[in-house]
């Protein structure tokens, strides 16, 4: 006679797993501009204990078509690592340039504690870190933005602006005049001006922030100096692996440049075309206040953002606690959990079906 009850699992056998579909839901229970200003201060909250993390560039696998990525660090009590890849031909195939799931784990056992989608999360936590590092670095009383590449992270970019920094205009620029139109049709109706532009020139008109994020891998001069006027914010975010920037050396000089960890920006970012003595401050030194940050109105500052581990730490950490009270997961049968911990042939054992039976 079968007895399921012997062989169903048990409650530790279950991890939370986050969908796509639920992490859709999630934001729009929770409400995007919210759920950007909430993740932006858990993302802040775990810079100002910078120091507790594990720190390490991540371990990427490059290709001519593109780069597979792990991102793993830890607070010492909980783990976290992000599976990411970037290809930018993708598109032209009809697939997502990135792709993402990450998970969290107790560093007590061991044991997994959520599994979940990071391809939507990845675009929020990137939006909510450039505006928190607007937060600290824009002039103040910033309220247009240039978005120089209008694919996929345009728009949570523009959103994370106006809900963490109150942006009110966001000018539009792509060489792929599709992809701008489509951004402004996304923006419709979400409380801020649009205007889409004609070249890079005319999207810095009146913006205090600059932010690119283009696509290509390749060495590329999206902005030139002459671009670039004093006291702007940039953030870079497009360079994010070797041989990949959008901003002309020149503009790194005059700037004061700003980055998450320096072994794996002077490897991915605009500084990769610097020296290696070129001087940078970390941001979770400005955040803490050990050094400053913006000093005057002339001054150019540059956010040369990569996306490091602790930022999906910290939006994996965020998802965790807004699960609390929803059905918006599922638990996967994923941790074998046999009744003697020594015996886990006995149980692959006891799973034949005429042992079952």
């Amino acid at each position: 006679m079968t007895q399921p009850s012997k062989l169903a699992p048990s409650a530790l056998a279950y991890v939370p797993f986050v969908s796509v579909d639920n992490m859709m839901k999630l934001v729009h229970h929770i409400g995007i501009e919210r759920f950007l200003r909430e993740l932006a201060d858990y993302v802040e909250a775990d810079f100002r204990r910078w120091e507790l993390f594990d720190k390490t560039p991540r371990v990427a696998s490059h290709s001519a078509e593109g780069v597979i990525e792990l991102m793993p660090t830890s607070d010492g009590e909980v783990y976290g690592f992000k599976y990411v890849n970037g290809h930018p031909k993708n598109t032209k195939e009809g697939l997502q340039t990135v792709t993402a799931f990450g998970l969290l784990a107790d560093v007590a056992t061991g044991y997994p504690v959520l599994l979940s989608e990071m391809t939507i999360l990845t675009a929020l936590r990137t939006a909510a870190t450039s505006a928190m590092a607007a937060r600290h670095l824009a002039p103040k009383g910033a309220d247009t933005m240039a978005m120089i590449g209008n694919g996929a992270q345009s728009e949570f970019q523009t959103l994370a602006m106006k809900a963490i920094i109150g942006l009110k205009h966001v000018r539009l620029y792509d060489t792929d005049l599709a992809a701008t139109a489509k951004c402004a049709a996304n923006l419709q109706g979400l409380g801020i001006t649009v205007t889409a532009c004609k070249t890079p020139e005319e999207a810095m008109e009146g913006a205090q922030i600059i932010t690119t994020c283009t696509a290509d891998k390749q060495y590329a001069t999206i902005l030139t100096d002459n671009m670039i006027g004093a006291g702007v914010h940039i953030n870079a975010i497009g360079g994010d692996c070797p041989g990949k920037t959008e901003l002309h050396r020149d503009i790194l000089t005059r700037s004061d440049v700003f980055v998450e960890y320096p072994p794996q920006t002077r490897i991915e970012g605009e500084i990769q075309q610097m020296p290696a003595d070129f001087a940078v401050t970390e941001l979770w030194e400005v955040i803490t206040g050990a050094k400053p940050g913006r000093r005057s109105e002339s001054q150019i500052t540059l956010f040369d953002s990569v996306g490091f581990a602790i930022e999906d730490f910290s939006a994996l950490r965020y998802v965790r606690d807004r699960l609390e009270g929803t059905a918006l997961f599922d638990q996967l049968d994923m941790l074998a959990d046999p009744d003697d911990p020594r015996d886990l042939f006995g149980m692959l054992q006891r799973a034949r079906p005429e042992a079952a039976a």
